[in-house]
């Protein structure tokens, strides 16, 4: 159990702001306790994790560098046990990083991303026909799962060359990856119908290979090693890439869609020109981190954390696991001001972590600003007076104190107003 005074994670993630302040009370960096009584620190300063997450003392690779693991007291029951057991570039350190990331990198291609764009246009289009349309009946409507969701899902489906009627199955296997409140059950089944799916597509695309990031998954070779990434780390990358392309891009969609209609000065500051849909999206990612914590780091040795910047004569052990408190740093008032829980697409200063920092800066960020950037004006084009269909406090979180999204988001559309 962790010790007396540290801050018990709620893994529904019910208030996962109140939470997130209650850490940066407790100081910059404070003991946390995650499901299952596993201990880490969590770290919510701009600044401290920052360093800590560029510096090589600081690990992602469990087998390695986190005892707790390495002596098998982790279950593969624990909720979040997935986010540490898979094997790619999200777990791997130093040397090993380096291969599995250039790997990926020759696949997931700034060419790929872009010529995404038009059918990210035609797929928001199509979602907002649709939405008009179920509109007409004068009921609100889900936008969340209408719009926020179903985009993502279609453009990694395609981006994986996924076929459409597997999206559903796909879909319910990324919700039970952020479930971090899920049953020992709930979770051995997620581990096995995951690699079930991404099994499955890695066996069609090898007989029918194609113009798609699986495909090109297959077929990347390390220029140096000539190595290929083998089965496991190819099934693992596939699953790293739909947790961390498809929910975090859920999110951002539905939280800015949310700001605005909550703040409605914010979006007339951009209606009027005063800011641009970019100032949206990277306030949103400041103010609404869409992954709120990430698990999990560890340190290879011990941090004197007074070397870093932060507080003198607190120290992280040897083998400690450290936990990013993205949502709490987005809103640290040491580095936005006492203002920093405000959104304000205005602000001058929207630095955030919400695609990481350092070496495992997140590759996919380019895809979640392109789809942000098109849907967002898109669904305020078609509809200039959406407004919610219910008051903000009956909005229900995403339960999971990794996930920071609305569980709902309902609105009336006025069709052709």
């Amino acid at each position: 159990m962790a010790e007396q005074g540290s801050i018990v994670i709620d893994p529904s993630g019910r208030d996962i702001h109140g939470e997130a302040a209650r850490i940066r009370a407790h100081g910059p960096v404070t003991r946390v306790e995650l499901p299952d009584g596993v201990e880490a620190w969590a770290v919510s300063s701009t600044e401290l994790l920052k360093r800590l997450l560029t510096d090589p003392r600081v690990s992602k690779d469990p087998r390695q560098h986190w005892p707790v693991w390495i002596d098998g007291k982790i279950s593969p029951e624990w909720p979040l046990f997935t986010w540490v057991a898979v094997q790619n570039m999200f777990t791997a350190y130093g040397g090993e990083h380096k291969r599995l990331r250039t790997l990926v990198a020759k696949a997931f291609t700034a060419r790929r991303t872009a010529a995404l764009q038009p059918r990210v246009e035609e797929i928001t289009k199509d979602l907002l026909d649709g939405i008009e349309e179920a509109g007409r009946s004068g009921g609100p409507v889900d936008l969340r799962e209408e719009f926020c969701y179903p985009l993502p899902i279609r453009v990694i489906s395609e981006l994986f060359g996924l076929p459409e009627e597997k999206g559903a199955e796909l879909r319910a296997v990324v919700d039970s990856i952020f479930h971090t409140s899920a049953t020992p059950e709930e979770v051995t089944d997620t581990y096995a119908r995951i690699y079930a799916v991404l099994s499955e597509l890695v066996a069609t695309k090898r007989a029918f290979p194609g113009d798609d990031l699986t495909t090109a998954l297959i077929t990347a070779r390390d220029d140096e090693g000539d190595t290929r990434l083998s089965e496991q780390e190819l099934l693992d990358t596939l699953v790293l890439m739909i947790s961390a392309g498809h929910e975090t891009t859920v999110n951002l969609i539905d939280n800015a869609i949310h700001a605005l209609l909550t703040q409605p000065e914010q979006l007339a500051h951009v209606r009027a020109g005063r800011a641009t849909w970019d100032d949206v999206i990277e306030e949103t990612l400041r103010v609404q981190a869409p992954v709120a914590s990430l698990p999990l780091r560890y340190a290879v040795e011990e941090l004197d954390l007074g070397e870093l910047g932060g507080p003198d004569g607190m120290v992280i052990g040897k083998g400690e696991a450290i936990l990013a408190a993205y949502a709490a740093a987005g809103r640290d008032p040491v580095r936005h001001g006492e203002d920093a829980d405000r959104f304000d697409v205005t602000r001058l200063d929207k630095e955030h972590l919400s695609f990481g920092h350092g070496v495992h800066f997140c590759l996919g960020a380019p895809l979640g600003r392109l789809e942000a950037r098109i849907a967002l004006p898109a669904l305020f084009d078609r509809f200039p007076d959406l407004r919610l269909a219910v008051p903000d406090e009956e909005l229900t979180p995403v339960e999971s104190f990794i996930s920071n999204g609305h569980h709902t988001l309902p609105a009336h559309l006025h069709p052709g107003a």
